[in-house]
């Protein structure tokens, strides 16, 4: 499965997902096919979540004032 399977999956549901893959890896009762497949899918996982996790971090950069006005959230002396 590529990214592109998970792109409509919620953060939620990636990471429950994911999750369920380490298990099951954990376990090593995994056939060698299965555990492959199992890892590329957990990997396409990991990747959607941090495209998600990106995507709200740049969001959460910046403040809506009362005024409506959209001011960074941090100032550039606070990035440093």
């Amino acid at each position: 499965m590529t990214d592109e399977n998970f792109k409509n999956v919620s953060f939620e549901e990636a990471m429950e997902k994911l999750e369920g893959i380490v298990e099951k890896l954990e376990e090593g009762e995994v056939p060698l096919e299965q555990a492959i497949a199992m890892y590329q899918e957990g990997m396409s996982l990991s990747n959607v979540c941090h495209e998600k996790l990106q995507r709200i971090e740049k969001q959460m950069d910046r403040v809506v004032e009362e005024d409506g006005e959209v001011k960074p959230l941090l100032s550039e002396e606070d990035e440093e």
